[in-house]
């Protein structure tokens, strides 16, 4: 028998070692084969001297049990754990935990650009060198840009991050890198160089071709060097009116939506290095900016993956196009030869229409990125844009094109994946797979709606009805809770509106819309139920209140939500291509019962936290609005003015009806989908809870029917097209292979995926019954046509999994819970059970009805 202490973390981040704030927090997994294994208490040591014990089963988001941590500090954080017998586990390793905060009032760095910029957004290089006088102990770089950027020093990238410092509210917040490049250092002469563009803050945002800049026309860049020597002096070296800049090195121009050119005949050998002549480049601008920059607090955008071109294709009317074989997001790298001066160009796009490039979606995006040839041999690679595409038309390939020249880089924010799921039907596998990629490619900075248009922004509606299936994919809760954060702060401007977009950046994007500004209540609700990210519930409060204050306000004395714009059931399958919004749920009930919804969410956060004021306020709110809800939208025989399948469903999951008539509005549910013969006829607000609304009211054999319907609408219909994502439109891609045409029409746009969480919860039956799944519920739902399924959870405590199989009549199930948790078995026909931690089996009946 043994116990081991794995993976201790501080914080959010996957990379663990990080403390954003003086007092983080710690988390920890254990490994044993003893079974039924529960932890009675730890002790956490620091710096192999400083010992606290601590009594109780708590491992996740422990409270910093030290003195608070001071800023620029270095310590070694180990961990063990006693179970019920008294007997302690070996210490775990050491962790490093690094203090990446700065201390009140120590940003000192200006914000600098170019005094010369050539044109609007234009990208450049700032230097600085500096002695270096005596050996180091450490040296950390704290850097950030209104822009997008990186640090070279001595020649060296500091880090393989890239699109730093990501996307925030530029006006309200900004964050800064911490990175450790003593390694990069050396006593006596040396310098620093950071090259620039204008990414998302200089970019033109918009529809119909009239996006504006909404942030700034130029970008500029922000940075300290801490020095610390062994004698105990520091020195500090900031960005100021000191540093030289120029419109120099090989990036001409770069746009999040136009895309890169690269000269390679630009290239400045030794710029970022000590010597170099910058005598004829410019003193820097300083701009000024009152926003203090505060600690990166989620992972960093970076490469994760590399793809070869699966195909070169010749299209109809000659052109040269490559195809990757995944729809993915990033760019390319290109190695060539050819005469110098000589220009290739790469545009990419989704998918192909009748043998051509379709460019239709991506509106007024370029997604094109060009290369200016040196002579020699070349290596091209984008640095502050990325595009959405599977395929890219090359023009201007000197010879013939070799395939083995181009390769997809993928580029997404650096989260761990933490779910996986499989079954007997190879389509649904392809359908998860497609969410997942989904997810990637829209988990760049911010939460994206889509990554390949003249749109890529944080719509609120999209993450607030993903977010559970995201949390259960990969280990987003500190990316989500730092976009949080900008949630809160656009609201604040606001007077309390969460707005269709965040970052803010629409002209009439503070409007408030329901679903779309439930993300406010919903996702942090989503990383406590997930990760018991308490400390997230307890941020973002004010802002889930303000937030429920402005639906009530707007409902006025009725309680109910009526009149105003909304977006209701966008994307309705039944909708016009050209009016997405035209759904069959009238649009005020949709409105209402988010109100309720969000009142209840607010409610049940205020009695965790211990306000029993907010808790009875919200709980009346929210049992008026219902009252008042029924008393509009329900018509005798328990039925709905809207008598649609989205409605019901909400009726159902939002617990706006209950006993005979919740009953009563499944088995109309059911009904509403076999008449539209097994086809899905919901928006993004009814699709991501249909299945669990007929799974709820003893339908799942309907709820199996939709998911392995074909025919479009269906989940399925896009895979037989051969999608590698998820679908903006349920036919973006019409059967004869035209692209939708509405105006409006993205491949890979990750809303209709949330049926994931369903594969997950439902059909594999491996669910969270306690926060953070302390406690797992085992429930799986067979349905006909499939005949197994599995699913596996990385949770805080460390791996679940259950799945089933049927076989010869019997219906195996089997389930692995991790240490320090326990279980609730749900087995069909059976009385439910407890288990502890361990590898389970049980086999019963197969349940499953005839199809």
């Amino acid at each position: 028998m043994s116990i081991e202490v794995l993976s201790v973390r501080i914080e959010r981040r996957r990379d663990g070692h990080y403390a954003d704030t003086s007092t983080p927090r710690l988390s920890w997994t254990v490994r044993t084969d003893v079974p039924n294994w529960n932890q009675a208490g730890a002790e956490v040591r620091l710096d192999a001297e400083h010992v606290v014990e601590l009594d109780g089963a708590d491992s996740v988001f422990v409270q910093w049990p030290f003195a608070p941590l001071q800023p620029h500090g270095r310590h070694a954080v180990e961990v063990r754990v006693r179970g019920g017998d008294g007997e302690f586990s070996p210490w775990s390793e050491p962790v490093t935990v690094r203090a990446v905060f700065l201390g009140e009032g120590e940003w000192r760095a200006e914000f600098v650009g170019l005094a010369e910029p050539v044109g609007e957004a234009c990208p450049g290089l700032v230097r600085r060198e500096f002695e270096v006088n005596g050996d180091l102990a450490s040296a950390t770089l704290y850097a950030t840009a209104q822009g997008v950027y990186q640090v070279s020093v001595n020649g060296s990238d500091v880090d393989t991050d890239v699109l730093k410092p990501g996307w925030t509210s530029y006006q309200y917040r900004i964050e800064h890198e911490a990175t450790d490049v003593t390694d990069l250092l050396s006593t006596g002469r040396n310098a620093i160089g950071i090259r620039f563009a204008g990414g998302w803050f200089t970019e033109k945002f918009g529809f119909h071709g009239e996006g504006r800049a909404f942030y700034g026309d130029q970008p500029a860049v922000a940075a300290q060097l801490h020095l610390q020597y062994l004698d105990g002096r520091t020195e500090v070296l900031s960005t100021d009116s000191q540093w030289r800049g120029a419109a120099e090195g090989p990036v001409v121009h770069s746009g999040i939506y136009d895309g890169e050119r690269i000269d390679a005949r630009r290239q400045l050998s030794g710029w970022d290095r000590p010597g170099f002549d910058d005598g004829g480049w410019p003193a820097v601008a300083v701009r000024r900016s009152e926003v203090v920059p505060e600690p990166m607090s989620s992972e960093p955008v970076r490469r994760t993956d590399e793809l070869p071109v699966r195909e070169v294709l010749t299209t109809p009317s000659g052109k040269t196009v490559v195809d990757f074989g995944q729809n993915l997001v990033g760019w390319v790298r290109v190695q060539v030869q050819g005469e110098p001066g000589h220009v290739i160009s790469l545009r990419h796009a989704e998918v192909l229409e009748h043998g051509e490039l379709g460019v239709r979606p991506l509106r007024h995006a370029k997604a094109t990125d060009e290369f200016v040839l040196s002579g020699g041999h070349d290596v091209f690679e984008p640095q502050f844009t990325f595009h959405g595409f599977r395929y890219a038309e090359v023009s201007g390939w000197p010879g013939e094109l070799d395939p083995s020249a181009l390769t997809a880089v993928v580029v997404h924010s650096d989260m761990r994946r933490t779910g996986w799921f499989e079954c007997s039907d190879e389509r649904v596998n392809r359908l998860h797979e497609n969410v997942v990629w989904g997810m990637r490619g829209n988990f760049l900075s911010i939460p994206t709606d889509c990554p390949q248009r003249d749109e890529r922004l944080g719509w609120t509606g999209d993450i607030q009805v993903f977010s559970p299936t995201a949390t259960t994919l990969f280990d987003s809760g500190a990316f989500l809770a730092a976009w949080l954060k900008d949630v809160a702060a656009e609201q604040r401007g606001l007077g309390g509106v969460c707005p269709f977009v965040v970052p803010q950046v629409l002209p009439d994007g503070g409007r408030p819309a329901a679903a779309w500004g439930d993300a406010a209540t919903v996702v942090p609700t989503v990383l406590a139920e997930r990760f018991d990210d308490r400390r997230a519930l307890a941020e973002q409060y004010p802002s889930m209140r303000a937030w429920v204050d402005v639906m009530a306000e707007r409902a006025g004395e009725n309680l109910l939500w009526q009149g105003d714009f909304q977006f209701g059931d966008w994307l309705d399958p039944d909708a016009p291509p050209e009016s997405p919004g035209d759904a069959k749920t009238e649009k005020d009930l949709v409105a209402s019962a988010h109100l309720i919804r969000s009142a209840r969410i607010v409610a049940e956060t205020a009695e965790l936290l211990g306000d029993a004021d907010g808790a009875s306020r919200y709980a009346d709110l929210a049992e008026r609005a219902r009252q008042a809800f029924l008393a509009e939208y329900s018509v005798p025989g328990h039925r709905l003015t809207s008598d649609t399948q989205t409605a019901y469903s909400m009726a159902i999951c939002y617990e706006l009806v209950d006993g005979d008539a919740r009953q009563a509005m499944g088995d109309r549910l059911a009904e509403l989908v076999a008449e539209a013969g097994d086809t899905i006829r919901t928006g993004f607000v009814g699709t991501p809870i249909i299945c669990d609304a007929l799974t709820r009211t003893g339908h799942a054999d309907t709820a199996g029917r939709l998911l392995l319907q074909t025919s479009v609408p269906s989940w399925l219909y896009a895979v037989t097209m051969g999608a590698t994502t998820i679908w903006e439109r349920w036919d973006s891609m019409l059967p004869d292979g035209t692209i939708n045409p509405g105006q409006m029409t993205s491949f890979n746009h990750y809303a209709f995926g949330a049926v994931a969480d369903w594969l997950y919860r439902c059909l594999a039956g491996l669910a969270p019954a306690a926060p953070g799944y302390r406690r797992i519920r085992i429930a799986p739902t067979p349905v006909a046509g499939i005949d197994d399924a599995s699913a596996r959870v990385e949770t805080p405590y460390g791996m679940a999994e259950a799945g089933w199989v049927v076989r010869d009549g019997m219906l195996t199930v089997r389930a692995t819970v991790p240490p320090n948790t326990s279980a609730t078995v749900a087995l069909p026909g059976e009385a439910e059970r407890e288990v502890g931690s361990g590898t389970h089996e049980w086999s019963v009946p197969d349940p499953r009805r005839s199809a």
